[in-house]
């Protein structure tokens, strides 16, 4: 064998080391991929990209490969996830579908596993994210009467559900006569309970706007308040005239009960 073959049998060699070496199917580094979160409520789908989700809402959970040399297109993968509320689930395909029932932190870990040949062993990887489930806002109530008084300071309370922290937005608008300008009073809640203080000053149908929302879930509703004079008002207007009709009775009784002097002429005896 002469030099020259020599040479090129060690460059083939050395080319032939460094594709195996550099083989990204023995590199357990290179299944990247990242966790997508999906949650599905009524006809919308929302992307939960903060680990933020809501309770008691269908989700799903993606595993997004990130092969753009597509060196895995022919393997087998297998997925193991452990939802960390005690559910553990296993497939072959890179979502799982599921919902929490309770709001809490949870941290959610997926086992992922890859078959790239027949002998070969199987690689595998590890992800875990943090999830955060919070409850959606899904009603206001008012508790209390809903029929006021002019001129009184007037306490409304409403228990909001969802999980806190909440920012509420509301305004009074009287006759329910929109308000051009758009502004609201600003709140944050920290608990489910809403207390307002305000005073009505013209009678009629007023409504009350509130919007809240937190970090999964958002609300708008509006509530009907009927407003009627302040009986204090009326009782006033009823004495002043009992008093009045009181005084002139009285002034006509003096009048008629006054004793009368009549003058008589002295016959002398």
């Amino acid at each position: 064998m002469d030099r020259k073959n020599v040479v090129c049998i060690v460059i083939l060699l050395v080319f032939l080391g460094v594709v195996e070496t550099t083989d990204p199917l023995t590199d357990l580094e290179n299944i990247a991929g990242k966790l997508v979160f999906y949650q599905i409520d009524g006809n919308a789908t929302y992307v939960r990209d903060t680990g933020e989700l809501a309770s008691d809402v269908p989700t799903e959970t993606m595993f997004e490969l990130f092969d753009p040399q597509k060196n895995f297109s022919s393997a087998k993968f297998t997925y193991t996830w452990d939802l960390g509320n005690g559910e553990v689930i296993q497939g072959t395909e890179p979502v799982v579908r599921y919902h929490y029932s309770a709001s809490g932190n949870y941290t959610l870990r997926l086992k992922v596993g890859v078959n790239v040949a027949k002998y070969a062993p199987m690689l595998s990887d590890f992800y875990s994210m943090d999830v955060k489930v919070l409850d959606a806002i899904k009603h206001i109530e008012l508790k209390g009467p809903s029929d006021y008084e002019v001129s009184q300071n007037t306490s409304l309370a409403f228990h909001v559900d969802g999980s806190p922290p909440i920012w509420v937005c509301w305004r009074f608008l009287p006759n329910c006569e929109p308000d051009k300008s758009g502004s609201c009073t600003l709140t944050m809640l920290y608990e489910n309970t809403l207390q307002l203080n305000h005073t009505f000053t013209s009678a009629g149908v007023h409504c009350l706007d509130i919007s809240v929302r937190n970090d999964i879930s958002k609300l708008q509703t509006s509530f009907s308040l009927y407003v009627k004079r302040s009986n204090n008002i009326h009782m006033f207007f009823i004495l002043s005239c009992a008093a009045i009709l009181v005084a002139t009775f009285s002034f006509i009784a003096v009048i008629a009960c006054r004793p009368r002097h009549h003058g008589s002429s002295q016959v002398p005896i």
